[in-house]
């Protein structure tokens, strides 16, 4: 590694006098090397360690491994079986996952494009380092978009997500909103008819790209010609959508349990495969990236919620979602995911241990209510998450202020 550190402290001496090279060669030089600063102990003791930011969003994004390679296959598996081929997961498993690769990378290099390009645009005139907030936000936003949004969709989405939901705030560390919910939301309100609906969650066409590939592979490798149509009943409806007219009976005529945990129906790319997410959630908590406070009260505020909509599901017959527990939300659409990647952020969640509880209690609470009081969207975390972002500091406020309160009155009880 010594000749590489020789290189880069070349190409850094070099790039010194232009503002925009230098930044990019310090966004590569972080990328390689750990940090070689350390706090001055001058002014007492410190605690020391190499884990940077950049390091710390790493363990995300290393969590989100699992997502991204089910989300690939999946978009494969549902492909070909709206095409009637390969109904069996095991089936084709690398024709699916070459089609659902070429269908998914162009999203993730779009958006690395345009969030990157933004990010590198700021650091340059305001002169300082690349932040290294995106690295997670440009894996989380193309796992949370249907598999068959158009690219400059998630282009739009993402300039808006960089500029006015982290830059307009003053950049990483500074954003009240979380920026990868806040590029779905965008899309959710400008174009809603393509992330809602049925038609959206499957990949059915193939692409310039589908073409290209497949004519460099042996044969016809993917296919392509071979299914020329939507195959009769079948039909993209994801288990939500499925619940929402007919709780959970409608929901077991088309998908089992097992179904459920292991993602092979329609759905946003990497949020249905539970157990890639249980693993990540895992990886968090281990690491201690994510806060199990948050995780375990979303939990609760789900549970809590549920269990009075059971109590009132049978004076309402018309509105079957009422009926459905709470282990059977955990398992349909992006509880699980919107828990373990998206309220855990540590920029936009509540930052005291009291304030984590309430923060995710009330994001499980809200959301249940949005899912199930509006049958037209029934992913209410999005909306529950970006409502308790703008929330959280009011929260840590008079958690404090409560601390301080109990504090002055334990005081002045012993004067």
């Amino acid at each position: 590694m010594k000749p590489l550190r020789n290189l880069m402290d070349k190409i850094g001496e070099a790039t010194k006098g232009n503002r925009f090279a230098h930044t990019v060669y310090d966004g590569i030089e972080t990328f390689l090397f750990a940090p070689n600063h350390t706090t001055r102990t001058s002014g007492g003791v410190h605690i020391k360690d190499g884990i940077d930011l950049k390091r710390t969003m790493f363990h995300v994004v290393i969590a989100l491994q699992l997502c991204f390679i089910h989300g690939l296959v999946n978009i494969g598996h549902q492909h070909y079986l709206a095409l009637g081929m390969f109904p069996d997961i095991a089936d084709g498993i690398l024709e699916k996952a070459i089609y659902g690769l070429i269908q998914i990378l162009p999203i993730v290099i779009i958006v690395h494009i345009v969030g990157l390009g933004i990010e590198f645009f700021y650091a340059a005139r305001k002169g300082h380092s690349i932040e290294e907030g995106f690295l997670v936000s440009g894996m989380l936003i193309p796992l949370i978009m249907p598999p068959d949004v158009p690219l400059w969709m998630v282009s739009v989405a993402t300039a808006f997500a960089v500029i006015i939901g982290k830059e307009a705030f003053g950049g990483t560390g500074m954003n009240i909103l979380n920026v990868a919910l806040t590029a779905r939301v965008f899309i959710f309100f400008a174009y809603p008819t393509y992330i809602s609906g049925d038609t959206c969650w499957v990949a059915y066409d193939y692409s310039f790209l589908h073409e290209v590939v497949n004519s460099l592979l042996p044969g016809d490798f993917l296919q392509i010609g071979a299914g020329t149509a939507v195959v009769d009943g079948f039909s993209g409806a994801t288990p939500l959508a499925l619940a929402a007219q007919g709780g959970m009976e409608a929901v077991y005529t088309k998908y089992s349990s097992v179904d459920l945990l292991l993602g092979f129906i329609p759905g946003s790319i990497g949020e249905v495969n539970k157990l890639g997410v249980i693993a990540g959630v895992g990886i968090l908590i281990l690491t201690g990236i994510g806060s199990w406070r948050i995780m375990l009260s979303m939990v609760l505020g789900l549970a809590f919620m549920s269990g009075l909509f059971n109590m009132f599901a049978a004076d309402f017959p018309d509105a079957p979602f009422l009926t459905v527990p709470f282990y059977n939300h955990m398992m349909m659409g992006s509880f699980l995911f919107a828990m373990a990647f998206m309220a855990t952020d540590p920029v936009t969640a509540a930052q005291t241990n009291v304030g984590k509880v309430i923060y995710g209690f009330l994001i499980g609470a809200v959301g249940l209510i949005v899912r199930v009081a509006n049958p037209a969207y029934p992913e209410g975390w999005m909306l529950a998450i970006l409502l308790l972002n703008v929330l959280a500091p009011l929260i840590d406020h008079y958690v404090i202020d409560a601390n301080i309160n109990r504090r002055l009155k334990r005081a002045e009880s012993k004067l």
